[in-house]
């Protein structure tokens, strides 16, 4: 019972950030659950992979919920949707198979690197060239399949990867979190997809769909989906250094703390 009590509180942290910084909340799920999975006796070789996987399937939940509010809102840029969305979702189903060839710690340290590297420019001074605009159309396809693929590897919805693209071709941070959530639902549920697929008959434990571990998935799932609109709620009543602030600020505890737990 402890465990599931765990999941709802992970669940209602990650819909509010979900909804607040367009991340989908895997940044706090992954890391949370490979604590909480090896504490339930998890396969040490699967624990990773699950955790990214069973993070991925909540997002699906969470994006639904997040980008509702965020098109309520008029937040959410079309243009970029659609310039992104099949190439983020073709680098997201390829995430499952490239991660069941990657040494579990290998995984570990590669996520808690990139993530400390955005969050050091997010936390910078930097601002883009306000002449910056997004690159033509091979730029721009490339820029869409790495994030996918970054993304699914990660488990983190792609927030923590458009975002910050977005935000470097002068997109406004409120707008680029709104279309980050919009673009988190196709993402995920491919990403996800892959993930069942890559699983399917790896010995995986009782519960498991592919490498996606339901109970943990649908517990957390629940209750991101009813904190998600708070989030964004959150996001249009703070300005927007602030908000990149809260972004970096999160993203730099998480990866210190997985670069810690990787390298003891």
């Amino acid at each position: 019972m402890d465990v599931f009590i765990a999941y709802s509180v992970l669940g209602a942290i990650g819909g509010v950030l979900a909804g607040m910084l367009g991340i989908g909340g895997g940044v706090v799920i992954v890391p949370a659950l490979i604590f909480l999975l090896g504490w339930q006796g998890f396969p040490p070789e699967l624990i990773v992979i699950t955790a990214v996987a069973s993070s991925l399937g909540t997002i699906i939940f969470t994006s639904i919920s997040a980008t509702r509010a965020q098109i309520k809102r008029g937040a959410v840029d079309w243009v970029i949707f659609r310039r992104w969305v099949l190439l983020v979702i073709g680098g997201s189903f390829l995430s499952g198979f490239v991660a069941q060839q990657l040494p579990p710690q290998v995984m570990k340290v590669a996520i808690a690197i990139f993530l400390l590297l955005v969050a050091l420019i997010m936390l910078s001074k930097w601002i883009p060239n306000p002449s910056r605009q997004m690159p033509g159309r091979a730029g721009t396809s490339l820029l869409g399949l790495l994030s996918g693929l970054v993304s699914g590897l990660a488990g983190i919805g792609g927030g923590n990867v458009m975002v910050p693209l977005m935000v470097l071709f002068n997109t406004p941070m409120q707008r680029a979190t709104a279309t980050s959530s919009a673009l988190g639902f196709p993402l995920a549920s491919v990403g996800a997809l892959g993930y069942v697929v890559a699983g399917w008959g790896q010995g995986t434990p009782e519960g498991s769909l592919g490498y996606i571990y339901l109970p943990a998935t649908l517990t957390i799932a629940a209750f991101t989906v009813l904190t998600a609109p708070l989030g964004v709620a959150l996001a249009h009543r703070i300005s927007a250094p602030l908000l990149k602030r809260c972004f970096g600020g999160l993203l730099l505890l998480v990866a210190l703390r997985m670069l810690f737990a990787s390298l003891v």
